[in-house]
């Protein structure tokens, strides 16, 4: 299932992410989807232009077809920095809605639907394109979320104005630490026979009443880089003691998105020697 957090304050993003990445196998006979294998060094954090203070996360199937998600974003990212007109981002007058759109065309239209066709049941893949447009001040959030072969977006899910924590993949451990209660909860009020105005009433009581304000505008840069490696470790414990597999593991990665800076990363994991790799900013 994996972990993706985006957390947005006035200061600009951060993007983290674990490591795990889980691979869907179609099983011809059946015709059903299953997990083959999960690996634990998958890549869900990128920066989409160099230089630029764009970045995006997937969570979900950490492949389409034979090609990894980390492969893919990397090949977008050479094509809109490339000089075909049709897919090339003017890095002085750009907007993240235009890079979403074409990331979208570019994952979905172009990848995810032949690689898929012939399945019954699709795998379920999202991703987040952060960062500033050219002509905004704050940071926006765009999401893209492709469900059983449909996908929607991108749409805008944080505006300019707009603070908080967004979460994906395996949402349990956070949404219980965050909201205050489970996923099952709405299922509890119906078995309790409440009726379904009643249930609405009560969640919506939780939903105001639980929730913890973790983030708050002025919150410095460190502080939502500190909060969002919390959360992702919190995530991983809860897996590893959970029944079932482990399907958020592995180590955390997270990069820092200002309007100065631009894209930064805090930490991440690297299979060579730093030392022979010391340009790696934009990688």
């Amino acid at each position: 299932m994996t972990l993706g957090i985006a957390i947005k304050v006035n200061d600009g993003i951060i993007l983290a992410a674990d490591s795990a990445s889980t691979i869907i196998a179609h099983n011809e006979k059946s015709g059903e989807k299953g997990v083959w294998i999960i690996y634990d060094n998958a890549n869900k954090v990128f920066n989409l232009v160099k230089g630029v203070p764009i970045g995006a996360i997937t969570w979900g199937a950490g492949s389409i077809g034979q090609a990894s998600t980390e492969t893919l974003a990397k090949d977008f990212r050479i094509l809109i920095t490339d000089d075909d007109p049709k897919w090339k981002i003017d890095p002085e007058n750009y907007s993240i809605k235009d890079i979403a759109d074409k990331f979208k065309h570019f994952i979905y239209d172009l990848h995810y639907v032949p690689a898929f066709k012939d399945w019954p049941e699709k795998p379920d893949l999202g991703f987040l394109i952060v960062g500033y447009s050219i002509k905004h001040p704050l940071p926006e959030v765009w999401q893209i979320d492709i469900e059983n072969g449909e996908c929607q977006g991108p749409r805008l899910v944080a505006q300019e104005g707009d603070v908080g924590i967004h979460w994906f993949g395996e949402v349990e451990a956070i949404g219980r630490l965050y909201m205050g209660f489970g996923s099952g909860m709405r299922k509890i009020l119906e078995e309790a026979q409440l009726n379904p105005t009643k249930v609405e009433e009560v969640i919506q009581l939780c939903n105001k009443k639980l929730i913890i304000p973790l983030v708050t505008p002025p919150m410095p840069i460190q502080d939502a880089i500190n909060l969002a490696r919390f959360l992702v470790d919190m995530t991983e414990q809860f897996s590893k003691y959970t029944p079932g597999a482990p399907t958020v593991a592995g180590p955390i990665e997270i990069a820092a998105i200002t309007k100065h800076e631009g894209f930064r990363w805090v930490e991440r994991k690297h299979y060579y020697d730093n030392q022979l790799n010391s340009d790696m900013s934009g990688r």
